[in-house]
C-alpha cells in the first residue's frame, strides 16, 4: 500500500486501471515474473470482502465502496502481462494510528463489546493471536481471496505480535490455562494460524502457494515477534516458501548478505519449502546507518549490487527465487545508478 496509496485514493476505476497498467508493464518489461500486491494492510480490504471493510486508501474513508474491485483488476492485469500475482496480507495489524474504525470493522465491534479477539496497544489495535475467533476471521479472509480471485499465492508480511511486553495478552494467556511459558504459548498461537492458513489455501486451490517474509534477523523473529521459523521449515504443513527480508549488504557488520542467505538455507529441513530471498532495493543510493563502518556506504558506491545478490542467492541449495522491495525504488524516477542496477537484473532475468 505504501507504493500505491498516493495513486489510488479517490480515483475512478479507469484511473486506477491506467495507473496499475503502467506498474505491471514496467514489472513485466524488466523480466520479473511475479507481483506481490498488498491487499489487506490494516484489517481492511482492497477487494470486495465479506469480512473486512473497504480500505481507507481507496476513498479516504474506511468502509466506503470505491465502485470497483482493485484486486480483480490487478489479477486481470497480471494475466494480461503474463505475471503471477500473490495477495499480500498483514494478518493481525488493524491500526497503528488514531484514525477511526468504520462501523462494519470487526475489530471495532469486538473492542466495543470488550471481546479479547481485538486488543488495543499504545496507539494501535491488533487482532489477538491467542483468540480463536480472531484466527478464524483471518483464515476466512484468506479463503475468500483464494476462492474468489485468480491469485497464485497468499503472502504474509513480517508483522506478528506487536510487542514483547507480556501484559498485551496476559489475560488471554491466563485464561488459556496453557502449561507453556507465555513466550512459547505466543509462538504456538502463530503456529496454529499458519497451519490453518496453509490447509485452507490448499483445500481451496492446491496449486495456490502460501509463504511468509519474516525479518532477516532470526533472533528478532523468535524473540521479538514470537514466530518460530525453524518449526515452519522443519515440518510439512506450514509454508510453501520462506522469504526472509535479507535487506543487508555483503559488507554488513552484523548480518552480511551471503552468510545470512546460507543461514536461512540451512534452516530448511524438509523437502517441500523453497527459499526466496528478499532484497532491499529501497536502500540503493543511501547510507546504511545500521550496517557498520565498513558497510554503510555499500549501497551508494555500486552499480551491480542487486545482480550480485541474485547470483549469490541462486547458489543456495533450497533456492526458489528472489523478490525485491520495493517497486518505487526501481521504477519511480530512477537515478543513473538505479538504471544500471535494473539493467543488471534484466540481463539475469532475460
Amino acid at each position: 500500500y505504501v507504493n500505491y496509496r498516493d495513486i489510488i485514493t479517490g480515483n475512478t476505476k479507469a484511473q486506477f486501471t491506467a495507473n496499475m497498467d503502467k506498474i505491471f508493464a514496467n514489472i513485466a518489461g524488466s523480466g520479473f515474473n511475479t507481483v506481490f500486491a498488498q491487499v489487506r494492510p490494516f484489517g481492511d480490504a482492497l477487494y470486495d470482502s465479506a469480512y473486512f471493510p473497504w480500505s481507507r486508501y481507496l476513498t479516504g474513508t474506511e468502509g466506503k465502496n470505491p465502485g470497483y474491485d482493485p484486486l480483480e483488476i490487478m489479477c486481470q492485469l497480471a494475466d494480461q502481462y503474463g505475471l503471477r500475482i500473490e495477495a499480500w496480507i498483514n494478518p493481525y495489524r488493524v491500526r497503528t494510528d488514531a484514525r477511526p474504525l468504520s462501523a462494519d470493522n470487526p475489530a471495532r465491534k469486538w473492542i466495543e463489546a470488550g471481546d479479547s479477539a481485538a486488543l488495543k496497544w499504545g496507539d494501535g489495535i491488533y487482532y489477538n493471536p491467542g483468540n480463536e475467533k480472531a484466527r478464524n476471521l483471518i483464515v476466512n479472509g484468506v479463503k475468500e481471496i483464494v476462492e474468489n480471485y485468480e491469485v497464485d499465492g497468499i503472502h504474509f508480511d513480517d508483522y506478528f505480535y506487536p510487542t514483547t511486553n507480556m501484559s498485551f495478552d496476559a489475560a488471554t494467556y491466563k485464561a488459556s490455562g496453557s502449561k507453556l511459558t507465555q513466550a512459547n504459548w505466543r509462538r504456538e498461537n502463530v503456529n496454529i494460524l499458519i497451519r490453518q492458513v496453509y490447509a485452507t489455501v490448499k483445500e481451496a486451490d492446491p496449486d495456490c502457494v502460501f509463504g511468509i517474509s519474516p525479518q532477516g534477523n532470526m533472533e528478532n523473529n523468535y524473540d521479538g515477534q514470537f514466530i518460530d521459523c525453524a518449526e515452519w521449515l522443519s515440518n510439512e504443513g506450514y509454508v510453501d516458501y520462506i522469504m526472509p527480508q535479507i535487506y543487508y549488504g555483503f559488507q554488513n557488520g552484523k548480518n552480511p548478505f551471503a552468510a545470512t542467505v546460507q543461514k536461512w538455507n540451512d534452516l530448511i529441513k524438509n523437502n517441500h519449502t523453497k527459499l526466496y530471498i528478499g532484497i532491499g532495493a529501497y536502500k540503493l543510493g543511501a547510507e546504511d546507518a545500521w550496517a557498520g563502518e565498513q558497510g554503510k556506504m555499500e549501497w551508494i558506491n555500486t552499480s551491480n549490487l542487486l545482480a550480485r545478490m541474485v547470483e549469490t542467492a541462486r547458489k543456495a541449495e533450497n533456492y526458489g527465487g528472489v523478490a525485491l522491495y520495493n517497486y518505487d525504488s526501481l521504477f519511480l524516477k530512477p537515478s543513473a545508478q538505479i538504471k544500471k542496477e535494473v539493467a543488471g537484473l534484466e540481463a539475469l532475468f532475460s
